[in-house]
């Protein structure tokens, strides 16, 4: 029996899910592919130099027309043909050139403006409807009709001065409803279309970028837009629309301050010393005896800058005795006794007892 004829065979249920698998391998590689095919486009992209059409939000070749109120932000002009219907209900923050030499000028810098925007490449193809679609930025180009049936998405990737160029090969066509959003830090004002012919901007949309359209530029019933409506030889059709004129706002690179760290000096810790404190000597207690008599002690003065000690307490019945000499120092405060004095113990014969401590003679 063969080796061939013991081997198990293979079911073809898993053999089908390995081939699906490897299809979408190949699709994902395919895919990643595309999307570094991206990179060149994203470095290639530039801000198209707009001169003195800056200042416009529309700027027209054949006359401008106006249906309901509209409300603009920017200049607005026209030339060759001057013609303005229904200024009447616009509002306008900026100036209305006409056809002045101002308005000249711009037109002018828009033929170079749109020759730019043209010439930029390498061109990332794109379908002939951006719906659905996230864009990083680059240069991006459709070679006849471009439109947008729904929400196109533009990802700056946190670049504010990223730049995106779509061209258009004729019309550029957006449905009611439709918006262009910006995300990733993207600005309306680094957004550029240009068309090969004329453009359309459905009722109610919401438009992003500058229009540099060959011919003419319609925006359909209150269709929102931020950026500018640039027409280098037909005329602008408006109706009750909200048109901005963008600016860009750069975000400055803060450089940190150079930390300066300044040296802490400790002073020494200061000792204080109390001042010795040297109590005042007291003076002894008065010692005199206490003995029967008729003078009373004196109490001993103390020593030097102490305390006298309290002289000696009087005995009962007669005067107290005489307290002992203290240093030199306060009297000491005796109890009843007269310290100057001594003591006379016994009265002589003869003598008359006066009751201060002392004895007169009696006269024979």
């Amino acid at each position: 029996m063969s080796v061939v004829d013991h081997a198990p065979a293979v079911p073809r249920a898993p053999r089908l899910r390995w081939l699906a698998g490897g299809a979408v391998a190949v699709l994902t590689v395919a895919a990643a592919g595309l999307l570094s095919a991206a990179g060149p486009a994203q470095a290639a992209a530039t801000a198209v130099p707009l001169g003195t059409a800056q200042s416009f939000a529309v700027l027209a070749g054949a006359g401008i027309t106006n249906t309901g109120p509209t409300t603009l932000t920017g200049d607005t002009g026209t030339f060759p043909t001057t013609t303005l219907t229904g200024g009447g209900s616009i509002t306008q923050t900026g100036t209305d050139h006409g056809g002045d030499a101002v308005t000249q000028g711009a037109k002018a810098d828009l033929v170079t403006a749109y020759d730019v925007a043209a010439g930029q490449g390498p061109q990332n193809p794109v379908p002939a409807d951006l719906a659905g679609l996230t864009l990083v930025p680059g240069v991006y180009a459709q070679a006849s009709a471009l439109e947008l049936t729904g929400t196109v998405t533009l990802d700056a990737g946190g670049d504010p001065s990223a730049v995106f160029v779509f061209q258009a090969g004729s019309t550029l066509v957006t449905a009611s409803s439709s918006v262009v959003a910006l995300t990733g830090g993207a600005q309306a004002c680094n957004v550029f279309w240009q068309v090969g012919s004329s453009t359309t901007l459905g009722t109610g949309s919401v438009f992003r970028g500058n229009v540099l359209a060959l011919t003419s530029i319609t925006a359909q019933t209150t269709a929102t837009i931020e950026g500018r409506l640039l027409a280098r030889n037909g005329a602008v059709t408006l109706d009750s629309n909200t048109i901005t004129r963008p600016a860009c706002v750069t975000t400055p690179t803060t450089t940190p301050a150079p930390v300066t760290t300044t040296p802490v000096t400790t002073a020494p810790p200061t000792t204080t010393t109390a001042p010795s404190t040297t109590p005042a000597p007291t003076g002894p207690a008065g010692s005199g005896a206490t003995t029967s008599g008729t003078s009373g002690g004196t109490g001993g003065p103390g020593s030097t800058g102490g305390t006298g000690g309290p002289g000696g307490t009087g005995g009962p019945g007669s005067t107290g005795g005489t307290g002992g000499p203290g240093s030199t120092g306060r009297p000491g405060a005796g109890t009843g006794g007269f310290g100057s004095f001594s003591q006379v113990d016994q009265v002589p014969r003869g003598s008359v007892d006066t009751g201060d401590g002392s004895a007169a003679t009696a006269r024979r």
